[in-house]
């Protein structure tokens, strides 16, 4: 909102945020496709507005647009001249991205901007990439590919942010792609009489040879390609992404996919609100301690802060007291309200905390969603059942030091030591066996719940489980097409 802010500088700046939040379109994609004669701009255009749910803009489908006086007048041109003037062309572009459609869904610009004058003037208009991937070959064979087949399992996507793939090719190899070139004058589909050749005799026999790919004329769109794409690059001077499409083409496509899914770092203060989330076990204190250690968070275990609310004999403790002795749950409000009086604490508020044993359930996560201390990273950390009932029912504690022994990962030094070891009640199989029901019978409802939420293989080693907890708070969320 802000960007948006700095770049139309409205006179009513309230009327337009409040617009700007109605629209709810900071998330959809918003992409920009270059590349020269035969690159597969294109085909890596249509795969993208296919798998995005985006709608995709090209010079011939704004020109051709109805009910449309610029589209009229930019026909006139295109038909006499070829070229479009650029003024012409970006108030077309300007004219289709203030549809609906185009608000609601993004959209994918097809081989525009040409020139560094339209990219200018498209910039000023607040079509500012994030992204620019340029894509460096020998061999690409991108052009032949079906845009209409289905993706072999592309996940669920995350919204990009605007940006550029610039795709690159020899010359040489280019010329050589396009004079194969052929196209379904049904559907659109561009076919290769070396790489993608139909197979039904129907559609081979009506495909037909497109103007303007003899030897000569890719010859002179390269040289004005290059002569214009030189003076373009330079606005993206930090975001340029290199991509080698030396490689399957649907390798390729991938690349350029997760590229444009991702969202740059920000600048802005970031006060971690971490929540974990798994059965008994799966090493939540020990990632929670860890994240404590190195990032001065505040380690909020909700099982401890009841306990120690006891031992205080605070306003808090007296409520929670009897709950203990009849060994009967605490009720949720009583555990929120004393979940929320340590969470206002200064510590929290200005290092940010790490929060485990709470929630257990959707009820209480929606508690927890209506106070002010709504997670911003959450972590299901999961684990196989074996793992778990290895884990929880080998723990002993020494009754004389209080030391902690794990019988197969941390046995005691001496048989003098393991002759008093002594198993926690809690930690017996049927016990655990009865935790992990619990949890899994509201697992499903909690990841639905936290929609952001990432799931980590918590059976490894903890070091490694702490790097990708750690790296999913540095970086940015991933986010949903809506």
């Amino acid at each position: 909102m802000l960007e948006q802010l700095l770049i139309h500088r409205p006179e009513e700046p309230i009327p337009f945020m409040i617009d700007h939040l109605q629209q709810n379109n900071d998330n959809v994609p918003k992409i920009v496709v270059l590349g020269p004669p035969a690159a597969g701009k294109t085909t890596i255009a249509m795969w993208l507005c296919k798998h995005l749910n985006s709608n995709l803009l090209t010079k011939e489908n704004l020109i051709a647009r109805e009910f449309s006086s610029l589209a009229a007048g930019a026909g006139g041109h295109y038909q006499k001249t070829k070229p479009v003037p650029s003024a012409l062309l970006v108030k077309l572009i300007q004219e289709r991205l203030r549809e609906q459609d185009c608000v609601k869904r993004g959209w994918i610009l097809d081989g525009i901007p040409e020139t560094r004058e339209q990219a200018v003037t498209i910039q000023t208009l607040g079509v500012i990439p994030r992204h620019v991937v340029r894509e460096t070959e020998d061999k690409l064979l991108v052009t032949g590919v079906t845009c209409l087949d289905p993706l072999p399992n592309v996940p669920a996507s995350p919204s990009p942010f605007l940006c550029a793939v610039v795709l690159s090719a020899p010359d040489t190899v280019l010329i050589e792609r396009n004079l194969g070139k052929r196209i379904d004058p049904q559907t659109g589909e561009i076919y290769h009489t070396t790489f993608d050749w139909p197979p039904e005799s129907d559609i081979q026999n009506r495909l037909m040879v497109p103007t303007g790919i003899s030897e000569l004329e890719t010859a002179q769109k390269l040289l004005e390609y290059h002569r214009n794409i030189v003076r373009i690059l330079p606005l993206y001077p930090k975001i340029l992404k290199v991509i080698s499409a030396d490689q399957p083409c649907v390798d390729v496509f991938y690349q350029a996919l997760t590229y444009v899914q991702t969202n740059h770092r920000s600048n802005a203060p970031f006060t971690p609100r971490v929540l974990l989330c798994g059965p008994v076990g799966s090493g939540k204190s020990l990632q929670a301690a860890l994240l404590a250690q190195k990032y001065s968070l505040v380690n909020v275990c909700c099982g401890q802060l009841l306990k120690e609310a006891v031992a205080d004999k605070s306003s808090y403790g007296e409520g929670i007291q009897p709950f203990f002795e009849k060994e009967m749950a605490v009720p949720d409000n009583v555990v929120i309200s004393t979940l929320c009086q340590r969470l206002n604490q200064l510590d929290c508020i200005q290092k940010g905390w790490v929060l485990h044993g709470f929630p257990r359930d959707l009820d209480q996560a929606r508690m927890l969603n209506r106070t002010d201390h709504r997670p911003n990273r959450v972590f299901f950390l999961n684990v196989p059942l074996e793992s778990i009932i290895e884990r929880v029912t080998l723990r002993r504690t020494d009754p004389v030091t209080g030391e902690r022994y794990h019988l197969m990962y941390k046995p005691p030094p001496t048989m003098e030591i393991q002759a008093r070891l002594l198993q926690n009640p809690k930690d017996s199989e049927e016990q655990v066996r009865l935790q992990l029901d619990l949890f899994y019978r509201h697992c499903a409802e909690l990841g639905h719940f936290y929609e952001q939420a990432i799931m980590l293989n918590g059976d490894q080693d903890p070091y490694s489980v702490f790097e990708y907890v750690e790296s999913g708070i540095i970086n940015p969320l991933p986010r949903k097409v809506p």
